[in-house]
């Protein structure tokens, strides 16, 4: 493990990629150091092949390249479906930390959900399921490269969220597939995210991403190196930019980590901050975030050792029931309201 001038560690996952316990063991013990001090961690030597995120990336680009007009053709007007093309300042993420006066972010979207869904098992048609898992909204006609590379990328983060759980047990002292059946289902939302240029200053107080924690167990993040980029707030309240090292991934706890472990791990605040004003032209930044959520009927609870030494801090509740709590806030905003209407 290393800093390289960051309080975000860098951690190269070689070795648990090997099926070495020990290895593994030793990579797990670096992940819980990261997961107790500031929740997020940079990792190398994931097995993520180049070319995949190659492929993902550029079609993504290609997506946001398209014109309003075209965008428009891939958006829902059902507000209870997320899925599809969502345009700028229809979310609002400071708001689901209690910022009533936040304003919306400057950012674009595509979301895309979970595929592939075995639909001879009861779970995926439940009523509740039937609420989660739409069919997902494809710019065929336009970028028609976007879903086969989309599909690829999806997939192969599946296994790296399923390795990094293992280390998260394994760094809990837990059995190693303490996590497998509360992940073997999940509602893994895909977010692209486009924050354009600003050749002009923005509303005061708008930031890119507003400040907020992530909502599930996980994340992955793919993004560049551009002015204006993520930052995560420290123990005593300062922000640090997070170091983007080519090739890798940032990861990010969620706070369902942070419930399950009664805060010995932190989901910790975060936001995407505006480019200085002499930088706003050429300041486009792209994300591929993989918010890694468990499935949906998964109980968090503290997990009991995490419990040993403070009493429980929150009411069991459920990844559905955090999930939905968290995203009916981020989407209250006019735009989102006014796109439903379309």
């Amino acid at each position: 493990m290393k800093f390289d001038g960051s309080l975000v560690p860098i951690i190269d996952l070689t070795p648990a990629l090997t099926g070495d316990e020990a290895a593994m063991q030793a990579v797990a013990e670096q992940v819980g150091a990261a997961a107790r001090s500031i929740g997020f961690l940079v990792v190398a030597g994931h097995g993520v092949p180049a070319d995949v995120i190659d492929r993902a990336w550029e079609a993504s680009r290609k997506v946001f390249d398209m014109s309003p007009v075209q965008k428009s053709r891939y958006r829902s007007t059902d507000k209870n479906i997320y899925r599809g093309y969502f345009g700028i300042e229809t979310g609002n993420l400071a708001s689901t930390i209690g910022e009533e006066e936040a304003k919306p972010d400057h950012r674009e979207y595509f979301n895309i959900g979970r595929f592939d869904l075995d639909l001879d098992d009861p779970y995926f048609t439940s009523a509740t399921a039937k609420r989660l898992f739409h069919p997902n909204i494809w710019p065929d006609a336009d970028v028609p490269e976007f879903k086969p590379a989309m599909t690829a990328y999806y997939h192969e983060l599946e296994k790296l969220a399923a390795l990094l759980m293992e280390l998260c047990a394994r760094a809990l002292h837990l059995p190693a597939n303490w996590f497998a059946d509360k992940i073997d289902k999940h509602i893994t939302n895909m977010v692209v995210s486009n924050y354009p240029d600003q050749p002009e200053e923005l509303e005061w107080g708008q930031l890119r991403a507003g400040a907020h924690t992530d909502y599930g167990g996980l994340t992955i993040l793919k993004t560049e190196d551009k002015p204006g980029g993520l930052e995560v707030q420290t123990a005593d309240g300062r922000w640090e930019p997070v170091p983007i090292v080519p090739g890798a991934f940032i990861i990010n706890l969620g706070d369902l980590m942070a419930q399950w472990t009664n805060d010995e791990w932190v989901s910790t605040m975060h936001r995407v901050v505006n480019p200085p004003r002499d930088q706003g032209v050429g300041s486009r930044r792209q994300s591929l975030v993989f918010f890694h959520q468990p499935n949906y009927d998964a109980v968090i609870e503290c997990i009991p050792t995490c419990a040993e030494r403070v009493a429980p801090k929150y009411a069991k509740t459920t990844s559905l029931e955090h999930l939905e709590m968290k995203m009916n806030q981020m989407n209250d905003t006019p735009k989102f309201n006014e796109a439903e209407a379309l």
